[in-house]
């Protein structure tokens, strides 16, 4: 392809796909070089997704942790395009957008994220509530409204799953139903939080039982209803009523990336080598949920926030290196450790020799949070906020 100015396109706008986009921003190209950069999500804002859960308890509103796209690419250069992606042509390297314009370019940068499976179970996809979106996040809230307005004696609550996004989800439910809240986590394996450090699931447990949360281990969900779910323990199967099922289960790469014709795990995710770029297609990158990526120490890396925010670095210096003829550098995973929220006011974190749960914790883990935030705009913005929000609530008292 041959045009004066390079493009790069930049499909997604999470953590990978923005942070990428942020950072070519940033990098020396000359004025010969320097490239068009072109963000497209289908949604216009970006979200924090790990302060998602603090939507819930009213702690945070949607401006801090959803930033509009027009506002946090503002005096960097990136065009913003909202749409959705209906077609990619890797061997052109040309992204087609439904209702759109289509867009040829030089570098082609894939960070849709990955989307959550409700077609596991029965009954999932009609009645059961994701957590993964803010439109996940104000369903659930209009939901959570109307039950609270109802003579309901108790909210009753299933969330299926008990990793990082169920026991959150259970331990900030619960501070917000209070005594009007009847919350269970359900698990198939023998214990909450599979993969993380010993310290985070001992305070995790300890929040959970604290908030008098209902743990059901070695269970499945054998089919959601409309007010009942149906759990399978040991051969035996109850159905219980219940009024909002809640699934955080598994991450699926979206249909366009797996129609792709580029290599892929069984899981749909693609390729990389630890440039960051798709396998035998040297122009085209991805990272993020949807990729499968090995470091440069040939460590397979999670598929986090944490990950997509590192690779957003690696991905932008290769993209500029690879224009601008200078080497490549492989991806290094450094583990920061392990952030989580266990209801309003209260976190636990463990990671890089540092142990810590409670409110101390909770204040650690919001300064961290807001160092990540996109730009240092939004970072004052929501930085002082948070330090005059107590101040005016001692005002009004």
């Amino acid at each position: 392809m041959t045009q004066q100015q390079p493009r790069i396109c930049i499909l997604g706008g999470g953590f990978g796909g923005l942070y990428t986009a942020l950072r070519l921003s940033q990098l020396p190209f000359s004025p010969t070089e320097k490239p068009e950069i072109v963000l497209v999500d289908r949604r216009d804002r970006f979200l924090f997704v790990p302060l998602l859960y603090e939507l819930l308890t009213g702690e945070l509103q949607t401006w801090e942790i959803a930033p509009p796209f027009a506002e946090v690419l503002q005096k960097t250069g990136v065009r913003f395009c909202q749409g959705t992606v209906s077609g990619i042509d890797v061997e052109e390297k040309r992204v087609q957008l439904h209702d759109g314009p289509e867009i040829p370019c030089d570098r082609l940068v894939l960070a849709l994220g990955g989307e959550t499976p409700l077609d596991m179970v029965k009954g999932a996809v009609e009645y059961a509530y994701s957590f993964r979106t803010l439109d996940d996040a104000y369903r659930l809230e209009e939901r959570l409204r109307f039950l609270e307005a109802s003579n309901t004696d108790k909210i009753r609550v299933a969330i299926v799953g008990a990793g990082y996004s169920g026991v959150e989800l259970a331990c900030k439910l619960a501070d917000r139903l209070g005594d009007k809240g009847r919350v269970r986590l359900v698990e198939q394996s023998d214990r909450i939080l599979q993969t993380s450090p010993e310290f985070n699931r001992e305070a995790a447990t300890k929040a959970l039982d604290k908030r008098k949360v209902w743990i059901d281990l070695e269970t499945t969900v054998e089919a959601i209803e409309a007010d009942t779910i149906s759990l399978l323990y040991k051969g035996q199967l109850d159905v219980l009523p219940v009024d909002i099922v809640l699934w955080t289960v598994g991450t699926q790469v979206s249909q366009a990336v797996r129609s792709l014709p580029l290599k892929q795990n069984r899981r749909g995710q693609l390729t990389v080598n630890p440039t960051m770029q798709i396998i035998d297609h040297p122009d085209i990158f991805a990272l993020g949920d949807l990729a499968e990526c090995q470091d440069a120490t040939g460590q397979k890396v999670p598929a986090t926030a944490q990950t997509a925010f590192q690779q957003a670095d690696y991905t932008a210096w290769n993209i500029w290196a690879s224009l601008t003829g200078r080497p490549l550098l492989p991806f290094r995973y450094q583990p920061l450790g392990e952030m989580m929220t266990l209801g309003i006011d209260n976190a636990t974190l463990a990671g890089v020799g540092i142990q810590l749960d409670g409110q101390l914790a909770h204040i650690a883990r919001r300064l961290a949070y807001l160092y990540r935030m996109p730009t240092f705009d939004h970072q004052l913005k929501v930085g002082f906020n948070w330090i005059s929000k107590p101040i005016q609530e001692l005002l009004k008292s």
